[in-house]
């Protein structure tokens, strides 16, 4: 039988499957790239005016160490600044998740060895899987460069621009390929695969802000998308050696997966304590164990923000030294107060959509371990659905507040060395913003206890928060459609008031949510 048998339906299967999430996430990367780039020229309607505020952010090395250095002292060199980075790990992120999706956790959850008894051949599912992240990473470069062409600018460098996407997406397509056939677990690969991303994401980093480190910069492919530098150089060229990475990791990949056996993978799985801790007793003490390391990489990431963040507070007075962009700032934050205040509103807002992930992620948790069978093994003991239901929820809830906390903290530290903004204005800030993470790790559970197999639209809603967030101060969307983020009913800290009627509001609607959740889950059959 070729070993390729089966590999289109198994795509096509795969792509029905994931269909709304992959058409949601492209288009919410998509739409920034336009909407960053449609918001710098409204600000800069020349080169001219765009050099001034372009100097000081290419002189400050924490935003040089967060978005790279600019392309060039040009209008839309400024408009792809955060594009280009965020662009490319978030693409990277997406082409992970789709191939270990249809990798690894179809083999951990049994759903392959169904699979396999038909006509697939050895190499089908790989190769689907592989396929439709490579597709979907190729869509997600060319609209965004068609989305830029639509604002005007250059059409080679709105090119470059899907370009960076599109490299640093296919080299993570090839590197989630080997991980999946080293590992035994799913969070294993994510782990090896997502350490790499990070990993990648530092050297580039360190490159950046070296004066000697430019060579360093493509020991990371982070870094090799960064250097086709947009509307600058305009280095096209660099898809090939992303093409060659792809194709090397794929042999590699290939190479592993003859070598192991269904289910299993070539790093065996470290065995246990003889005698399990006490706390793994209750659900409650799994869950926690389950997502103990997941949630210290969330926080190492966090402080790292917010300390960026909080750093870059000195330069605010001079990066946003346009009326225009205090403006968009006020728009975008419902900021009051002076300017470095409304400045920590935004990002903090931002960072808060990082938290609310997390807390989608961890509610997650309760679908795989319910279409892995382990939750009808857990639950076929004492423990009640309540309860089960409980100790993943708790954990996401009080994750994400941690989160929330530490990223008050560390801005807030960071922000007070150097500036008037402290912790005392930025704690209370990031905490206001705990409403509307709830909201979306409530909605997480609604979705699992009523509509189990669409529990995955929890990414969808997020990113159409997002998007309500990004484009609607820009295109003056009405009230009541801005209403419909989570995030618009926050008030104006710090520097204003707190939103007391809009902040019970989000809680009450978490609250609802919730309890549809649990009342759903303890009336419907489980699912597999």
């Amino acid at each position: 039988m070729n070993t390729f048998a089966g590999t289109w339906p198994l795509l096509r299967l795969a792509w029905r499957r994931d269909r709304w999430v992959v058409t949601a996430s492209v288009l919410a990367l998509v739409v920034t790239a336009y909407s960053s780039m449609a918001a710098t020229l409204d600000l800069y309607p020349t080169d001219a005016e765009a050099a001034a505020g372009a100097k000081v952010m290419a002189d400050n090395p924490s935003i040089t160490a967060l978005y790279g250095p600019l392309p060039s002292l040009t209008a839309p060199g400024v408009g792809v600044l955060k594009t280009i980075m965020l662009g490319s790990v978030f693409t990277a992120f997406l082409a992970f998740a789709l191939v270990r999706r249809h990798t690894r956790t179809e083999e951990e959850e049994g759903r392959f060895e169904l699979v396999a008894g038909g006509v697939v051949g050895r190499r089908a599912p790989l190769a689907a899987a592989v396929l439709l992240a490579t597709a979907t990473v190729v869509a997600t470069g060319g609209l965004s460069a068609v989305s830029l062409v639509a604002t005007g600018v250059d059409p080679t460098g709105s090119l470059a621009l899907g370009v960076v996407e599109v490299v640093a997406g296919l080299v993570m397509v090839g590197i989630t390929a080997v991980a999946c056939q080293l590992t035994t677990t799913a969070r294993g690969a994510g782990g090896l695969a997502l350490t790499i991303l990070l990993a990648a994401f530092v050297v580039r980093a360190v490159a950046d802000t070296s004066t000697d480190g430019q060579g360093l910069a493509y020991a990371s492919f982070l870094g090799w998308a960064e250097r086709v530098s947009p509307f600058g150089d305009n280095r096209l060229w660099l898809v090939l050696p992303a093409l060659a990475a792809l194709a090397a990791l794929l042999v590699v990949a290939d190479v592993l997966l003859q070598r192991r056996d269904l289910g299993s993978g070539l790093w065996a799985a470290r065995p246990g304590p003889a005698r399990a801790s006490t706390s793994l007793g209750s659900p409650l003490g799994l869950a926690w164990r389950l997502q103990r390391g997941a949630l210290l990489g969330w926080t190492i990431g966090y402080v790292v923000l917010g300390l960026v963040v909080g750093s870059i507070a000195r330069s605010v007075d001079q990066i946003a030294s346009s009326p225009g962009i205090e403006e968009m700032l006020r728009k975008m934050s419902g900021g009051q107060g002076t300017l470095l205040e409304v400045f920590f509103g935004t990002e903090l807002r931002f960072l808060a959509v990082g938290a609310a992930a997390y807390g989608i992620t961890t509610a997650l948790r309760l679908r795989s371990e319910e279409s892995g069978g382990r939750a009808e093994v857990t639950l076929a003991t004492h423990v009640g659905r309540w309860r089960w239901l409980s100790s993943h929820v708790l954990v996401a809830v009080l994750g994400s507040l941690w989160l929330l906390l530490v990223m008050g903290l560390s801005a807030g530290l960071s922000g007070g060395a150097v500036s008037e903004v402290g912790v005392v204005e930025v704690l209370p800030a990031a905490l206001a913003t705990a409403p509307a993470v709830l909201v979306c790790v409530a909605l997480t559970v609604l979705l699992f206890g009523t509509v189990p197999r669409w529990t995955a639209a929890a990414w969808g809603l997020l990113a159409a928060f997002v998007l309500i967030g990004e484009l609607g101060p820009l295109v003056d969307l009405p009230g009541w459609a801005m209403g419909l983020s989570p995030f618009d009913h926050l008030g104006s800290l710090p520097g204003g008031d707190a939103n007391p009627v809009g902040l019970t509001g989000l809680l009450l609607v978490a609250l609802a949510a919730g309890t549809l959740g649990y009342a759903g889950f303890r009336r419907r059959d489980l699912v597999t």
